[in-house]
């Protein structure tokens, strides 16, 4: 599904380049559950932008699903997102002048679906979140955990073919957050990819593969255990 290639990610700092990615090489098979950990600072949210598409300032090459993402334009890019990948962030990302139900069916004003399926849809997931009651409240009226769950059902309506999730629980208590996992759990069984950001070893569990990120560097795989950094700075496998 996602082929990355001597990638690179660097930000202006005065008169030099701060490398935040440095010459990530990464294919994803369609059907994994990876999960991306690190110390603060080490690239991961950095990681998990470009492969949701939203982050266009890298170096490199960049396959999804086949189609070369460094030879689109930002347009391309975006239309190619909004179609195949659902995006869950830290900071929810909700549209203040819209309900709770007019954000989590946004995700679906992009595909060719006739308005009562579409109403259905998102009856069935505010009932699948047990949110019915705020359907018509605005996120400025929700808790922080409450914001959280609506974005993650944004996210997952329309069944996205790639599941991307920052820190996806990190708002919610122990029980919402082993409900979440167990969604996207079933989610990846039943075919969409997951790739999700954490520092929680609770949650690394639910995936099948880890890669473990520091000072931009990727240094462990463990679909790949031979993975290593040389000391002059170059990877090999």
């Amino acid at each position: 599904m996602i082929q990355l290639s001597h990638l690179d990610r660097t930000y202006k700092a005065g008169h030099s380049e701060l490398f935040v990615l440095r010459n990530i090489n990464l294919t994803i098979e369609l059907g994994e559950f990876v999960t991306i950990m690190g110390p603060s600072g080490a690239g991961k949210s950095t990681l998990l932008n470009v492969l949701a598409m939203l982050d266009d300032q890298w170096r490199g090459e960049f396959l999804f699903e086949d189609a070369a993402v460094h030879t689109m334009n930002r347009k391309q890019r975006a239309e190619l997102a909004r179609r195949r990948i659902g995006m869950v962030f830290q900071s929810y990302h909700l549209l203040e002048d819209l309900t709770v139900a007019e954000n989590i069916d946004l995700p679906l004003s992009y595909k060719d679906m006739h308005r009562a399926e579409r109403q259905a849809l998102v009856a069935d997931t505010l009932d699948r979140f047990s949110i019915v009651g705020k359907k018509d409240l605005y996120p400025s009226q929700l808790s922080g955990g409450q914001q959280q769950l609506v974005g993650i059902a944004r996210a997952v309506i329309h069944k996205p073919a790639l599941l991307v999730a920052d820190e996806p629980t990190g708002n919610l208590h122990s029980a919402q957050a082993a409900e979440i996992m167990d969604l996207f759990k079933q989610l990846n069984r039943e075919g969409t990819t997951v790739i999700q950001v954490t520092h929680s070893d609770l949650n690394a569990t639910y995936g099948s593969r880890t890669l473990e990120l520091r000072d931009g560097w990727l240094t462990r795989d463990t679909a790949h255990p031979d993975l290593q950094r040389s000391q002059n700075g170059t990877q090999a496998r």
